[in-house]
């Protein structure tokens, strides 16, 4: 499945909920779904800064894609994180950087998330990039 193919299956799935606050549940959701990470994992190194709640996100390449791994200790972030991850995970560099974050604004979430976590998301993006960038450059 492609990136493209991942967001529009999750717009599809969010265009479900006429409700704001069923959407936030929904995420809530696929937070609880994340894999634990390992706890040699959860250290400095991993964290992401700009992030209100503690965030970790561990990559590795995995043949031609990379494959990520990340958790919050905060219930909406888990699942801002898993949306991120259905998104971009185990695809190539170049696949990542030719994406624009923007299914994020067609998922309606953006605009009824506080500040704080705007900016995680923003941040955890950001992150994925820059690890994409640093891969493609090989």
């Amino acid at each position: 499945m492609s990136t493209e193919q991942a967001k529009a299956e999750l717009i599809e799935e969010f265009g479900f909920f006429d409700n704001w606050m069923d959407r936030y549940q929904y995420i809530i959701d696929l937070g609880r779904e994340l894999p634990p990470l390992p706890d040699e994992w959860k250290v400095a190194q991993y964290r992401i800064e700009g992030c209100q709640s503690n965030v970790w996100i561990h990559h590795q390449r995995e043949g031609e894609v990379l494959h990520f791994d990340a958790t919050s200790d905060a219930a909406i972030v888990a699942g801002l994180i898993a949306v991120v991850m259905r998104i971009y995970n185990d695809r190539s560099a170049e696949e990542i950087l030719a994406t624009p974050p923007d299914a994020f604004k067609q998922l309606g979430l953006e605009q009824h998330l506080s500040p704080t976590r705007n900016n995680g998301l923003h941040a955890m993006l950001a992150h994925i990039y820059q690890v994409a960038e640093r891969e493609a450059r090989g």
